[in-house]
């Protein structure tokens, strides 16, 4: 034989020197969920290992993920029942939860980069991101509330807001917000492919999030197309995203690959919580080593194209790794 392909697999050294793919610490963001209290720590039941924090925990935890290497966190509030309505009032609340949580973080761990959620179903009535009348979910009107929502976000101390709504237009007006309160350093991680799937179940349980009615399929991707959630990912760019998504990710590596072969920015994946939920089901049935998926999951997506993963195994992979 000429070539010997198996050379280059003779052992852990010579793999490790050849590999393509190669995960690090700044790879990913870690998503954090905060609720109301003091010295809160509560199991999200269908995400076992996984959990809401209070504040205080919050930083706690925050200072943990900066020590590991972990450069990015990913903010989700739980909102009080009493709070919720139609109109997104306390989104755009300056002593909110969410708005109290970035100033929090930013005064413990300047350095961290903090993104946070900016989509309307945390806070409302429906469970829908965005307003509803007659049983629609409008839009115009639902992006109004999100660019006052991301500027609250950014005068609060906020690196990127993350648009997770899929309205149309949001993203440029959200930049054109930002521009016009003259936060121009603050950026947006824009949710541009963003796909209904039945995988978000487990993150509904943990923000208690989930439609009041009907479904997401008017404003989410089919999941049934992937030239779709280009075509909207371009424009997310034209319109001044910096940082674009692909959710959920390991069901869509094909459009991780897609959109990183067009576009000339940083792309992102969310790998949810209902992928983080199968891994940690089968392994506790003894079908899986769970440490072995975790790292062939995350290789996975970034040998697809992602520059950057949020997961809710950031912490887990950076002490594998």
């Amino acid at each position: 034989m000429i070539r010997r392909n198996r050379i280059l697999r003779t052992s852990p050294a010579i793999r490790a020197m050849v590999a393509e793919t190669i995960l690090t610490p700044s790879d990913f963001i870690a998503p954090l969920f905060i609720v109301e209290g003091e010295n809160v720590k509560e199991e999200i039941s269908s995400m076992p290992g996984y959990f809401r924090y209070s504040l205080d925990l919050t930083v706690k935890e925050v200072k943990e993920l900066w020590s590991m290497g972990i450069k990015s966190v990913l903010l989700f509030i739980k909102c009080a029942d009493e709070l919720k309505d139609n109109k997104g009032t306390e989104a755009v609340n300056p002593q909110g939860l969410m708005q109290r949580a970035i100033r929090a973080i930013k005064d413990a761990v300047p350095e961290i980069v903090v993104m946070t959620d900016v989509a309307l179903d945390p806070y409302s009535s429906f469970g829908h991101d965005g307003i509803v009348e007659n049983g629609e979910i409008v839009n115009d009107a639902t992006v109004e509330v999100l660019s006052r929502m991301s500027l609250s976000h950014a005068e609060a101390g906020a690196d990127f807001v993350a648009p997770s709504d899929k309205m149309d237009g949001r993203i440029l007006s959200i930049r054109s917000m930002l521009e016009q309160h003259s936060f121009h350093k603050v950026g947006i991680m824009a949710y541009s492919a963003k796909y209904a799937s039945c995988l978000y179940g487990p993150f509904r349980d943990a923000l208690d999030s989930a439609p009041g009615f009907g479904d997401k399929k008017t404003y989410q991707l089919d999941y049934a197309n992937s030239t779709q959630a280009l075509k909207e990912t371009l424009m997310d760019v034209q319109e001044g995203a910096d940082i674009v998504m692909v959710k959920p990710a390991l069901y869509y590596l094909d459009v991780i690959k897609k959109i990183k072969d067009e576009v000339n920015v940083p792309v992102s994946a969310y790998h949810v919580s209902g992928e983080y939920a199968m891994i940690k089901a089968a392994a506790k049935m003894g079908w899986l080593n769970e440490e072995k998926a975790i790292i062939e999951a995350l290789t996975s997506i970034k040998r697809a194209g992602a520059d950057l993963i949020a997961t809710y195994f950031a912490k887990d992979a950076v002490r594998l790794l």
